[in-house]
């Protein structure tokens, strides 16, 4: 069995209220590029998970990643013994330990069908994980975890995701918001709303990693009809209207920053 765990950007992120249970009120607009992480399966006796790939080695931890949490939450059979190929940065804003368990669930649900309380499952493996289960395009509101459909006119539009390889943990960023309300998202389908959202938490993860700013600068150099940083950050994503202009602001990004360019799902 072989999955892609889909990386996940955050086209908008308001923040509108802290709660009284330390999370905060969020409408995130959830799209998802199609390449990522990559989850090979096969039945065992037990669980095994071997992790690979370029980001492997900054999960230090395999009986508490994600992927292993998952697995012994939903019906699978014995065991299985999955490799994960970590091709996306961790604490990077794309959701990548949530888009490997959205992957196990699709594996899952392909072999054995999700049982019937799989969304509350979901939930507490993550915030992000409902939505990355589908992986397509959609908004959460609440903490993120209360999705609707949303009318997706961007469907193939070309990404290109760049990372200045500085993790940037969720919690600080969070925690550094200045509280104020920007009002709702606004417009009917998704381009509308992507252009004229925001990212609430940029200004907080700039004051922790001043690099986002330079990712930021040298996208908006580039022929990208929106620039913004995804989720927590530091991970920035470009949209483009061709993959030629994708393809040559990739090329022209700093050598030591990570890229990774595809298409919205």
């Amino acid at each position: 069995m072989r999955e892609t765990a889909y990386a996940k950007i955050n086209l908008a992120l308001h923040v509108r209220a802290r709660r009284d249970d330390g999370y905060h009120e969020l409408e995130s607009l959830f799209a998802f590029v199609d390449a990522g992480d990559e989850l090979v399966a096969t039945a065992a006796s037990r669980d095994e998970l071997r992790v690979t790939g370029e980001f492997g080695g900054a999960l230090s931890d395999p009986f508490g990643n994600i992927v292993a949490q998952a697995l012994s939450r939903l019906p699978h059979g014995p065991g299985w013994a999955v490799t994960l190929e970590k091709n996306l940065p961790v604490a990077a804003g794309l959701g990548g330990g949530s888009a490997d368990a959205g992957a196990i669930f699709r594996m899952v649900e392909r072999e054995f069908g999700l049982p019937a309380d799989w969304q509350e499952t979901a939930i507490r493996l993550g915030a992000d994980v409902p939505a990355c289960v589908a992986s397509t395009a959609c908004i959460g509101r609440g903490t993120g975890t209360d999705l609707e459909p949303v009318d997706n006119d961007l469907a193939g539009s070309p990404a290109l995701l760049v990372n200045p390889r500085v993790p940037l943990a969720t919690g600080p960023v969070f925690k550094g918001w200045d509280g104020e309300d920007r009002g709702p998202l606004d417009g009917g389908t998704l381009r509308e709303m992507t252009l004229n959202g925001r990212n609430d938490l940029e200004a907080s993860a700039l004051s922790l990693v001043p690099q986002i700013a330079d990712v930021l600068a040298a996208l908006r150099q580039t022929e990208a009809w929106i620039v913004r940083m995804s989720g927590s950050g530091a991970t920035c994503f470009a949209l483009f209207d061709t993959i030629a202009q994708r393809d040559a602001a990739r090329q022209a990004m700093p050598p030591q920053w990570w890229t990774l360019a595809g298409a919205l799902r």
